[in-house]
C-alpha cells in the first residue's frame, strides 16, 4: 500500500484526474502535456504515472522504474479507470480534493461564501468547502450526492481489502 499515492495523469486521462481528485488524491494533468514533460513532471514530484500512450513506457525513466507508471488499457470508462487505479495501489476513497485543480478543500462559513453561491442553494445547503488552491467554493448539492454515489462502492472495495489484508 502507498502511504501517500500522488499522480500524475497523461493528457489522455484528464476525466481520471479529476476523479482521482473526487477519490482525495493529488493528481496532476495538463492538458497537450509532451511525454518528457510529463515524465520530468512525475520524477520531479515523486507521482505515479497513469498512461493510455505505450510509447511512454518505453521512455527510460519509465521502463527502468524511475517514474512508476501503470498503463490504463484503451476502452475503459473513467470509473473502471478509477477503480483500477485505486485497486493496483490498494487505496481507498478519502475526503475529496477539488475537482478542478487538485486543492486541498477546506470549511468556510457561510457568510464567508455567500456572494459566490446561487441564493436557492444558499438557503438550503447548511456547509461549504472552499479550495485553498483555485477558491472555488463547493456544497453538498445533487452533483455532490452524484459523486458520492459513484465512489461509495470503491470505498466499499478499498475497505473489504484493508480488512482482508491486500
Amino acid at each position: 500500500m502507498i502511504s501517500e499515492a500522488r499522480f500524475a495523469c497523461d493528457a489522455m486521462l484528464g476525466g481520471l484526474a479529476r476523479w482521482l481528485r473526487a477519490a482525495g488524491y493529488d493528481a496532476a494533468w495538463q492538458h497537450g502535456i509532451e511525454d518528457w514533460d510529463l515524465v520530468r513532471l512525475a520524477l520531479r514530484d515523486q507521482r505515479i504515472l497513469p498512461s493510455s500512450d505505450t510509447g511512454i513506457f518505453k521512455i527510460g525513466q519509465v521502463r527502468d522504474g524511475d517514474v512508476r507508471g501503470l498503463f490504463i488499457p484503451h476502452g475503459l470508462d473513467t470509473q473502471q479507470q478509477l477503480a483500477l487505479v485505486l485497486r493496483e495501489f490498494r487505496l481507498a476513497p478519502r475526503e475529496p480534493r477539488c475537482m478542478a485543480c487538485g486543492g486541498k478543500l477546506v470549511e468556510v462559513l457561510p457568510d464567508q461564501v455567500q456572494d459566490r453561491v446561487p441564493p436557492r442553494s444558499f438557503a438550503w445547503a447548511k456547509q461549504f468547502w472552499q479550495c485553498g488552491s483555485c477558491e472555488r467554493v463547493f456544497w453538498q448539492g445533487t452533483h455532490w450526492q452524484r459523486i458520492q454515489a459513484c465512489l461509495d462502492p470503491l470505498r466499499t472495495e478499498g475497505q473489504r481489502r484493508m480488512e482482508d489484508g491486500g
